[in-house]
């Protein structure tokens, strides 16, 4: 009799079953992460869509604007205790929401206590600054501060004043991309979606990575620099 060599190592049959297992766990893991990426855009999506309903529709009813009316006028017609603004703020009741924190503060507050938008935004007195600002208004999914205001801080070359929504920091640039090419055109600096840049008095509210991560020239155009993968690109839905 011959005596025969045992084999020993893994055939390729089981080499072939593990590396399946492999490509399905990998897979798995990247279908959840693109799920989890696709869940945040929507919500950022909504969250613009429900916040404008709610800016309009509050006009609509009061015939004022949220955040430029009076504390006092505003307690009287709305039937709750309203704080911001208060008697003597920069332009109360001038039909805008000006580039300050305690207007800005000021419409979460009447905005939620008129039943417009969820959550209890209830400052007793303007926040003293941009840092403390984040506990008086609505938070994005990546844990920044919400901002309803008018001013120019956001991607143009020629910006001007314009109310908008600035959904906060921490925005990874590759969510941001996804929002505007499911909203908008797709890039930085063109469109009702627009990249954010930080001016006072709003550095920490919305600040973005410096614009040559955030951003990268194709052909004559910027576009979002995925490759990068900055983790701040905020951006502001202009209205």
């Amino acid at each position: 009799n011959m005596n025969r060599n045992k084999q020993t190592g893994f055939t390729l049959v089981e080499i072939a079953i593990v590396l399946v297992i492999i490509g399905l766990l990998l897979g798995g893991i990247l279908k959840g992460q693109e799920l989890i990426n696709s869940a945040r855009v929507r919500n950022l999506a909504d969250m613009n869509s429900g916040i404008q309903a709610a800016y309009y529709g509050f006009i609509d009813r009061y015939r004022h604007v949220a955040g430029d009316w009076l504390a006092t006028e505003a307690t009287v017609a709305i039937g709750q205790p309203i704080n911001l603004p208060t008697a003597g703020a920069a332009n109360e009741n001038n039909g805008r929401i000006d580039n300050d924190l305690e207007e800005a503060a000021g419409a979460w507050e009447q905005l939620s206590k008129a039943g417009f938008i969820q959550g209890a935004y209830d400052p007793l007195a303007a926040p003293a600054d941009d840092s403390a600002y984040i506990a008086f208004a609505p938070i994005n999914a990546f844990n920044g501060a919400v901002t309803l205001t008018r001013n120019a801080d956001y991607a143009d070359p020629a910006a001007s004043d314009r109310l908008n929504l600035h959904l906060g920091i921490n925005i990874p640039v590759n969510i941001s991309r996804e929002l505007d090419v499911k909203v908008d055109d797709g890039r930085p600096l063109t469109g009702i979606l627009r990249l954010s840049t930080p001016n006072a008095p709003w550095t920490n509210l919305h600040a973005v990575s410096a614009a040559p991560v955030c951003t990268v020239t194709v052909g004559l155009v910027e576009e979002y620099n995925i490759t990068e993968d900055a983790q701040d690109c905020g951006v502001a839905f202009l209205y």
